[in-house]
This record gives C-alpha cells, structure tokens and sequence, in this order.
C-alpha cells in the first residue's frame, strides 16, 4: 500500500456538516460524491486508515480522484473540497452591453424607415448593425431587448 501523502482529519464539526449535506440529498451529486469520499478517508475514526484504491472502489471513482480530494482538502478546506469554484468572469464577454440595449431602445422608439409604418425586430437588427452599434446581432437578441423593457416598465 503506497503511503499516504495527504492526511484528512476530520473535527466533528466538520464531520456532522458532511453528514448533513449527505443526508439533505439536495446538493449536487459531486458534492455529495466528495462528502463520502472526505468520510471515508477520514483518519480520525480509530483503526480506519483506508488506501485511496479502496476509497475509490466503494465509491466507483478513479484513485486520482481520492487522491485529488484529500489534496484539495489538506491545502485549502472543506469549503472548496466540496463546493465549486464560482467564475469571475463568464466565459465569453456579453456582446449586448446596457449600452448597445439603450441604444437599440432608444432606436426602436424613433421614427421607422420610409415606406414602413413601424419598425420591425428585423429591421431593428439591420439598423444596429449599420449604426455600428454592435458588429452582429440577430432579430431575436433584439426582441429579447423589447421583451424585457416592456417587462420592467408593466412592473
């Protein structure tokens, strides 16, 4: 059995929280996965030392994970062994600013096109784009503008 490089030592405070979450059955199934994980390595229970191959096959779970675990848990806390890591920032910047949103308003509210008696979400589109308010956007993003001013001006 290969030694053990990272040791989880449970207090008891920490223990009933994981027992909680286990038993709440509401949280999301990795965490869940990583509470047993963190019980079943727990070294402060007498005679229970376990290898990680073990952990990993009464869980179903690769060894690395256990091993990834007991890393997390013994650098940072049980906070971030359990719980994800919000983004700080989401994955692609919104191309729709509040900016280009009062802009395509403050364009729909104005004066349609000659030759046409309102402005339509198509037509909307087009125009921001020549504007250069945005370099694409399709009708539907611009409906989605609409819908959600006439949503907060009925509230």
């Amino acid at each position: 059995m290969p030694k053990v490089k990272y040791h989880v030592r449970l207090s008891e405070e920490e223990r009933a929280t994981l027992q909680d979450l286990i038993s709440k059955g509401s949280s999301p199934a990795r965490s869940i996965m990583r509470a047993h994980v963190l019980l079943a390595a727990n070294e402060n229970r007498p005679g229970t030392k376990r290898s990680e191959t073990a952990i990993a096959k009464q869980w179903n779970v690769h060894p690395q994970t256990v091993h990834t675990i007991r890393k997390t848990y013994a650098e940072k806390d049980l906070e971030a062994t359990i719980h994800r890591k919000k983004r700080e920032t989401p994955p692609v910047p919104p191309k729709i600013t509040g900016d280009v949103e009062a802009k395509i308003i403050a364009l729909s509210c104005s004066t349609p096109p000659s030759g046409r008696s309102r402005w339509t979400l198509r037509l909307l589109a087009e125009k921001a784009i020549e504007l250069q308010y945005v370099d694409s956007i399709s009708h539907q993003a611009v409906g989605h503008i609409l819908k959600k001013r006439v949503k907060a001006s009925s509230s």
